[in-house]
């Protein structure tokens, strides 16, 4: 596993690093030079050798460059290894170029580098992360069951959250720290780590997974959670005990979504872990309809005007709801700006690696903040064990040193000036309040713990079997590489302290979260309360379970509003401002015909072809129905009118028939005008079909009694036309007409005119005959019923021979109109047919333009109108000389010519 290279005798490599390759350098050693140029440029571990000329016999490596303690260690039969970002920054040093560097170092903040006499700072979480992978490896060595008689070692290293610090861990977790060793042949040997835990970080597993993929060494995070990660072909010696960023992402974008939230802001680490995070977040957010107003990205080692920046688009922001895909770190410093000036309140949404960080919660400003967290977790014996620092072990231990005289504000050692304090042996561990002691959220350090046992789990199924007495037998000095624990652990499934361990296809567990909420407790302080849950393996909607109240922000039980308009109400759409993201809208009241019965409606719904939308249009309604009605004022009117026209007729015929031997009678055709009278009282009738809901018979029946009854009234009338005028015809010496136009004749002509208007109507009714319809264009928003005549040309041939024989009765009645009688009926007739004439042209139009039932009104109105017009003017003076003068009803009164007519 260690890189070979050869340096030629005469050139030191502390002097000028420079690589040349040896006279006899075995070919098959050529391409591990680009391996040795990486191990440079990383900090990492170049190997020093001297050789024979006769070629490679024996090699004696050297290390290159100055190797890293680390943290904690502990030899074993297997040795586990482990990486955390127990301090947030690595010391910068200028490179001169003219001397080695100096070894990199770490520092806890930015603000210690300004600060010399400061004691550097650290992560006390992610030291009892570490510390918790040295439990884990105690507890499994004591175990009867798991690997027994086997003793597992560990090497626990500081990565300090960077990249360069991580490379070279990575190198010397591969190649070991032994400054020399001898192979006999080749600088080549197996990892000195059978597996790693960690990073905490997901850009810096990025780059251990780079250096120690390749070599089949696998690497089983507790805290990585970059989606990216779950690609096997980049990455295919990768687990993590915590679920991918793709199912929080999910998870955040259901949660906004569930409690009504469409205007965001988004900050985040750039980081790998930032970036892909958050891009999977908007990419769930999209599908669920979210917009984002903003979306920001800072380092923790960018200027603080960056930071600034940021802060200020937050402050300046309409959105009140920001989410934080953003390293613990990175969090930090961007709320310690924000609490720096006064801020609009925000709702903070965070993902998990800030959010259940109890050193977080001492920014006041997130008070109400919600997110997912891994869930809680007993680890039985941890706490002791934690809280088990002797002065003995905190001074073996540079790192628990910092821990304790950073926790305690004193110090350790020799050196120590007069003006500050020593630590006396007073502190008790067991009073300090800080996240290395708190052991009541023990999420991620259960990762850490489950990390450990996957591994122990796979070296067990390696070197362990189980005999027939149930008893196990291990063979610890099995050789095991590490590409033998890769492929056990992706069959690795066992159960610790009540949680399941697995990984899927792409090393990842089951994603499954609490869901935290930040509230004030009764002691006043701000505390982590889980107020629901989420499971990624259940259907999509069982996964998000509420199970008690949230606080939001400024202790607020109401949820807060975060929407760049406002929600637009049943009965209205949505419409996009331009130039604006689709959540920022106007509401639109939805177009004639169109509902929406939901709130945000995108689009309206067309009602069907029966329905029409209601005042408020949020849901279609049927159309009411409208016909021209018996019960209505309009068809009362027009009923009693028909009716009426009807028993004026029979009264008159009565009347007639009473007076039926006078002169007035007897004088003017009584036959024909009792026929008359009969064919007035059934146009006055007819009227009564047009009234009423239409249905096939009456529509049918409608027409063509109404067509039949008026040609028999014409043709009566044009009979009476005629003889009038033949009569008059027969007076003139040698005349032998009226023998034509007698009563069999005029019989004749009444039925001959009434069978062409029957035959027509019989054409009509056999071929295409009229039908009830719903008519649903004249009027939108309601239904009318009415008849279709069914053939236009039969329709307008009947009132065509209507009309046909009202204008030859009128032409003839006009010539007759000044005939020397003292009672001439042709002038009635005259002005009867003008009248007839006058009301049927002019219910063409109306009858055209007339929309829904005033259509069949003008139609009743023109039968009505015509039949009273003949009524009058052919009956009522008759009727008002038989009853009133009847002194005039004398055949002799009848025959006088007055002295108006002497002329004729």
């Amino acid at each position: 596993m260690a890189i070979p290279t050869v340096w030629p005798p005469e050139e030191s490599p502390q002097r000028g690093m420079r690589l040349s390759p040896a006279p006899a350098l075995d070919p098959s050693l050529a391409g591990s030079l680009v391996l040795l140029h990486l191990a440079v440029v990383a900090g990492g571990l170049a190997l020093l050798s001297s050789a024979s000329a006769s070629g490679l016999e024996s090699v004696r490596c050297r290390l290159q460059g100055t190797p890293r303690p680390p943290a904690f260690s502990q030899d074993g039969d297997f040795v586990i290894g482990g990486v955390f970002s127990i301090h947030n920054y690595m010391h910068t040093v200028d490179r001169s170029y003219t001397s080695m560097p100096e070894p990199l170092q770490c520092t806890g903040s930015q603000e210690v580098l300004t600060h010399l006499s400061s004691i550097y700072s650290l992560d006390s979480r992610e030291l009892r992360f570490s510390r918790a992978l040295v439990f884990a490896v105690e507890e499994i060595n004591n175990s009867s069951y798991l690997l027994p008689g086997v003793t597992l070692g560990y090497q626990v290293h500081d990565s300090c959250s960077s990249v360069p610090m991580a490379v070279k861990v990575a190198f010397q977790l591969a190649n070991g720290l032994d400054p020399m060793f001898d192979t006999g042949e080749q600088c080549s040997g197996s990892a000195t780590v059978t597996a790693i835990v960690g990073e905490s970080g997901s850009t810096p597993t990025i780059s251990m997974l780079r250096i120690i993929g390749p070599f089949g060494i696998p690497q089983v995070s507790h805290f990585s959670t970059c989606a990216c990660l779950s690609d096997k072909k980049q990455y295919p010696t990768f687990f993590r005990t915590i679920p991918s960023d793709q199912f929080q992402a999910a998870a955040l974008a259901h949660l906004i979504r569930h409690f009504g939230w469409t205007w965001i802001g988004a900050v985040r680490s750039d980081s790998d872990y930032g970036n892909n995070g958050m891009a999977a977040f908007l990419q769930a957010a999209q599908e669920e309809g979210i917009c984002v107003e903003y979306s920001e990205a800072f380092y923790r080692t960018n200027p603080l005007s960056r930071v600034q920046r940021v802060a200020d688009v937050i402050r300046s922001s309409t959105a009140r709801v920001v989410v934080a895909f953003a390293a613990i770190g990175d969090m930090r410093i961007l709320l310690r700006e924000l609490d720096r000036l006064p801020s609009p309140p925000r709702q903070w949404i965070g993902s998990e690696t800030w959010l259940t960080d109890p050193d977080m919660l001492r920014f006041g400003l997130c008070a109400g903040a919600i997110g997912f967290g891994i869930q809680r977790s007993v680890i039985p014996g941890l706490r002791d064990f934690l809280l088990d620092l002797s002065p003995q072990k905190v001074s073996n231990s540079p790192l628990l040193t910092e821990f304790w005289e950073r926790a305690f504000g004193c110090w350790l050692g020799i050196g120590v000036g007069v003006e500050e304090k020593v630590c006396d042996g007073s502190e008790d561990i067991q009073q300090l309040q800080v996240p290395y002691t708190d052991t009541s959220q023990l999420r991620v350090t259960n990762m850490v713990y489950k990390a450990v046992y996957a591994i122990a789990h796979a070296i067990h199924s390696i070197v362990c079997e189980e005999r027939e007495n149930s008893t196990v037998k291990c063979d610890k000095s099995l050789h095991v590489k590490p590409t033998q624990v890769l492929e056990r652990l992706r069959r690795v499934n066992f159960s610790r302290n009540g949680y399941q361990v697995s990984f899927d296809a792409n090393g990842d567990p089951v994603a499954t979260y609490e869901l935290v909420n930040w509230q004030i407790g009764e002691s006043g302080k701000m505390e982590f309360v889980t107020v629901g849950r989420y499971d990624a393996s259940l259907p999509p909607d069982q996964r998000f379970d509420m199970e008690r109240e949230i606080t939001w922000v400024k202790n607020s039980t109401q949820v807060p509003v975060s929407v760049c308009s406002e929600s637009c109400p049943p009965g209205t759409r949505k419409a996009v401002q331009k130039g604006k993201p689709v959540c920022c809208y106007d509401c639109i009241q939805c177009a004639e015909g169109e509902i929406s019965n939901n709130t945000d409606s995108s689009d309206c719904l067309i009602c069907p072809e029966e329905y029409w939308p209601n005042a408020e249009r949020d849901r279609c309604i049927l159309k009411p129905v409208e016909f021209l009605s018996f019960h209505e004022v309009l068809g009362i009117i027009l009923t009693a009118c028909s009716v009426g026209g009807a028993c004026l007729a029979i009264a008159t015929a009565t009347v007639f028939y009473r007076h039926r031997t006078s002169a007035i009678v007897r004088a003017n055709n009584s036959e024909l005008s009792f026929l008359l009278l009969f064919s007035l009282t059934l146009c006055f009738l007819c009227s009564l079909t047009f009234i009423g809901r239409p249905s096939e018979w009456s529509c049918m029946l409608r027409h063509t009694a109404f067509g039949i009854t008026f040609v028999l009234c014409i043709s009566c009338v044009l009979g009476k036309t005629i003889v009038v005028l033949m009569a008059f015809r027969a007076t003139l010496p040698g005349s032998n007409v009226m023998k034509w136009f007698g009563p069999p004749q005029q019989r004749l002509t009444v039925v001959s005119f009434t069978f062409v208007q029957t035959l027509i109507c019989t054409l009509w009714l056999v071929l295409s005959p009229p039908f009830p319809i719903k008519n649903l264009t004249t009027y939108k928003e309601k239904i009318i019923l009415e008849c279709d005549v069914g053939s236009t040309i039969g329709f307008w041939a009947v009132l065509g021979y209507i009309g046909f024989l009202a204008l030859l009765c009128f032409v003839l009645a006009f010539l007759g109109r000044k005939l020397p009688d003292n009672f001439n009926e042709a002038k009635f007739i005259t002005f009867s047919m003008l009248i007839f004439c006058a009301v049927w042209i002019t219910f063409i139009p109306a009858y055209v333009s007339s929309p829904g039932k005033f259509t069949v009104a003008v139609e009743i109105f023109a039968i009505i109108t015509s039949s009273f017009g003949l009524f009058f003017l052919l009956f009522v003076p008759k009727c008002f000389i038989i009853l009133f003068r009847p002194e005039k009803n004398t055949k002799k009164h009848l025959m006088e010519k007055t002295s108006n007519d002497i002329r004729y």
